[in-house]
């Protein structure tokens, strides 16, 4: 009898060894090498077959020979979903979604399952998770009833493409990937073998019969999606579903896209029959703010093509150890320490015995450099315990030399300012040219942090 040939691989990166280690050599994690069977090449490959409707072409082609399609986009009832993916949804694209457990993939998906099946499109929802029963009573909760949906409860991933081929929808749902086995790998499901296998069929059936696939993934501790980075590259497009399990509010981030921008956000309320889009999320993320505290401005950010009004808070206070804590939520805590820095060199602050402690308010994740200006004004409103008006709207990016530099989009972020109310515009002195602010607005021009101080707190 032949012996069985096993090996060692990384659950994290997919680091492959043919004895046991205690940490990967690959991604430094300790404890996730897992034997598994190594499976024999069989000489034979599956290979891409040109079919009509499918995106891959049968033999190399001269790229002026290639006809270029406007396909159109399948628009879902969820303005913010559509906004997201880039327009709408790509026929024979593979989209993965990923998310804390309970944030409400699984709720968004048969959503948009239910809106498609009413636009008379054929849709599968399979679902290795739940039963048919579990997954009917969610779908009466929601108020999901068409002929046209197709609940599927199988893991078998022979199964699966075998109800694909026969039943051949227009877009299939797979809740969760981790959940997919396949039949010919021995190693467990949700393993690296076996997600990275299942995933390479769905897009095959994806890219030859030119039928969106959504497939659903578990996210780790640390946020990131579980499986190998390969799976993130082998699909076209990666969302994240995020948000606090105990507040209503979730945010929808593409970080991959091959069909449109990877800077688009969508914000919905999980409400008692589903979720609902939220429209106008400025207003939501500043109705709860405090008038006239200290430490407290508001800050125009573009995420993709929508401008967002946030808030940010600052909290600075006497530190108790011998080195001062920075800590940050929704801002990288190095650009915190930077601003401080900045702060301290030109505007002569000793900033250096503080702690400090800034949140955007509202959950926001903000990675643009036109809220420094803000940041920087909350850090010395709290300092000086000096409240900023609360009429005003901040927009800047600062430089190491204390210079305010100009940004992108200045009139959206002017606009979206006027239209929740806000009577003074502080901007770079740059961005003054070329445009007329709204009605209604007083729009100044700085150059320097110094100069935002004095038109902020008064010097």
């Amino acid at each position: 009898m032949a012996k069985i040939k096993t090996k060692f691989m990384c659950q994290e990166c997919g680091y492959e060894s043919a004895k046991w280690m205690g940490k990967c050599p690959g991604c430094g994690q300790w404890n996730t090498m897992v034997e598994e069977v190594e499976k024999k090449a069989t000489g034979r490959r599956t290979a891409f077959t040109h079919s009509e409707g499918s995106t891959i072409m049968s033999k190399a082609t001269p790229i002026t020979a290639i006809e270029t399609i406007s396909e159109p986009r399948i628009k879902t009832d969820l303005n913010e979903l559509n906004r997201v993916l880039g327009g709408g949804i790509v026929k024979g694209s593979l989209v993965l979604i990923g998310g804390d457990p309970g944030i409400g993939k699984s709720t968004l998906l048969l959503q948009v399952s239910s809106q498609l099946a009413n636009k008379n499109e054929s849709v599968l929802y399979i679902s290795g998770e739940e039963s048919m029963r579990q997954t009917k009573l969610r779908a009466d909760r929601l108020g999901v009833a068409s002929e046209k949906l197709l609940i599927y409860s199988q893991t078998d991933l022979h199964e699966i493409t075998r109800t694909i081929e026969k039943e051949d929808p227009n877009f299939v749902i797979v809740d969760s990937i981790q959940t997919i086995f396949h039949p010919d790998v021995t190693s467990a499901p949700g393993s690296v073998s076996q997600v990275r296998e299942c995933t390479a069929e769905l897009m095959r059936l994806a890219k030859t019969k030119g039928v969106a696939i959504f497939i659903v993934g578990h996210v780790t501790k640390e946020g990131s999606i579980a499986g190998p980075r390969l799976l993130e590259h082998m699909v076209d497009t990666v969302l994240y579903f995020e948000g606090e399990r105990h507040h209503t509010y979730r945010i929808l981030r593409a970080v991959k896209n091959r069909f449109g921008s990877t800077n688009e956000m969508g914000i919905f309320e999980m409400k008692e029959f589903g979720l609902e889009e939220v429209e106008n999320p400025s207003e939501i993320f500043l109705e709860e703010r405090s008038q006239g505290a200290a430490g407290s401005t508001v800050v125009a950010s573009m995420e993709g093509t929508r401008p967002v009004l946030v808030e940010i808070q600052a909290l600075i206070s006497p530190t108790s150890f011998g080195n001062p804590r920075r800590m940050a939520t929704g801002i990288d805590h190095n650009r915190v320490s930077l601003l401080m820095a900045v702060l301290e060199k030109r505007v002569g602050m000793l900033l250096q015995n503080q702690d400090a402690y800034l949140k955007v308010a509202g959950g926001v994740k903000l990675d643009e450099p036109a809220i420094d200006l803000a940041v920087a004004v909350s850090i010395v409103s709290s300092f000086q315990d000096k409240p900023s008006r609360a009429t005003d709207c901040i927009i800047g990016e600062v430089g190491l030399t204390g210079e305010v530099r100009r940004v992108s989009r200045i009139e959206q972020r002017v606009q979206e300012a006027a239209k929740l109310g806000f009577e003074r515009v502080i901007l770079p002195a740059n961005n003054l040219g070329g445009w007329k602010g709204p009605k209604g607005i007083e729009i100044i021009g700085v150059k320097s942090v110094n100069e935002a101080l004095k038109a902020t707190l008064g010097g």
